[in-house]
């Protein structure tokens, strides 16, 4: 139970193919996180498509905030505030969470606070983190986001790097596609990396020239699929585990290494990751080996907390709410919602 002066927020997120529901208490605790996957749906097809997504949503949502205020014991009378991701995302999965939001803070008469999804997956932080609070550099790794982040307060961002053109999680999906392991790429490449050699081959690390904190993964997903079909053309086999840890490799030394610059060039020594391409083991191994290195304070969310969920949705939205923001019955869904737009 609650004490009268805590601030609980529900929060939704279905920006793309996972539906979830959370209670939140005052920014830091959570009191359920609800997550209905649709994984296995999406796999038949090798990867997600938007429609279906759409669909699952409206089928699944109400379900699973029945089931987030059960598990958090609360009424939807507690709840201070409703929060949602508006953006980015897919604008038809986008639209349910968003409206099921309008309708729940109209009927209930409560206040209204849009997410950006970004900011959600920054604030996954300060779940199990109490300690951190701005300023810190965040690295947000996702399947359609790569960016480098100056978080300076709660809020407050900075993106001093981001992807010139496919994402992290982007590249894996479509590496692990090429090498045979199909969907969802990032966490098969992780786990068949595990029985690899990640100094078998050497693929390109791109650096931006005049941009030394933005990323590029189209020339190693390029390099991968024509050493497959070079393989291919002579009649050799290849080594899909050495693949998949030589590439792995050659994505993570380049996310380590601009990291690492930004973090000296800022004078922070705060460093984050958040994302669901966080999750993965190579990266957070290798970030923390950097990190000590390097006497910077490592933090990271669980891998639960890393892919979409609505704990971290929470989490930003009791920020947003504190500070003032209120969103109206016109809170439409923006697919391409940048970072610190409102």
């Amino acid at each position: 139970m609650s004490e009268k002066n805590d601030v609980l927020i529900l929060a939704i997120e279905s920006s793309c193919d996972e539906t979830a529901a959370a209670v939140v208490k005052n920014g830091r605790e959570v009191l359920s996180n609800v997550i209905s996957s649709q994984i296995a749906l999406h796999t038949l097809y090798g990867g997600v498509v938007p429609e279906i997504a759409s669909r699952k949503h409206i089928e699944k949502i109400n379900q699973v905030i029945e089931t987030a205020l059960t598990e958090a014991e609360v009424t939807l009378d507690e709840i201070d505030a409703i929060g949602v991701t508006y953006g980015p995302g897919l604008v038809g999965a986008l639209l349910v969470g968003v409206a099921e939001a309008k309708a729940i803070a109209y009927a209930a008469k409560k206040p209204l606070v849009g997410v950006h999804h970004i900011e959600g997956h920054i604030a996954a932080n300060f779940i199990e983190n109490k300690e951190l609070e701005p300023p810190f550099l965040c690295l947000v790794v996702s399947g359609g986001h790569t960016h480098l982040v100056c978080v300076k307060d709660y809020g407050k961002f900075e993106i001093i790097g981001r992807t010139r053109d496919d994402a992290a999680g982007e590249a894996f999906d479509k590496v692990a596609r090429a090498i045979g392991l199909g969907y969802p790429g990032g966490p098969k490449i992780d786990k068949v990396s595990k029985e690899g050699n990640p100094e078998a081959i050497v693929f390109p690390r791109a650096h931006v020239e005049d941009a030394p904190y933005d990323f590029s993964f189209s020339g190693v997903k390029s390099a991968v699929l024509n050493y497959i079909n070079g393989c291919q053309m002579k009649g050799e086999t290849f080594s899909q585990a050495d693949v998949a840890a030589s590439f792995q490799k050659a994505v993570t030394d380049v996310l380590v290494e601009n990291a690492m610059h930004a973090v000296d060039e800022y004078g922070l020594k705060k460093l984050a990751i958040a994302g669901g391409v966080a999750s993965n083991s190579s990266l957070r191994a290798a970030m923390k080996d950097a990190c000590e290195k390097n006497q910077i304070e490592f933090y990271h969310p669980s891998p639960v907390y890393c892919t979409d969920n609505a704990a971290m949705i929470g989490v930003a939205a009791y920020y947003e709410y504190m500070k003032g923001t209120r969103h109206g019955w016109d809170l439409n869904a923006i697919p391409n919602l940048k970072l610190g737009e409102r």
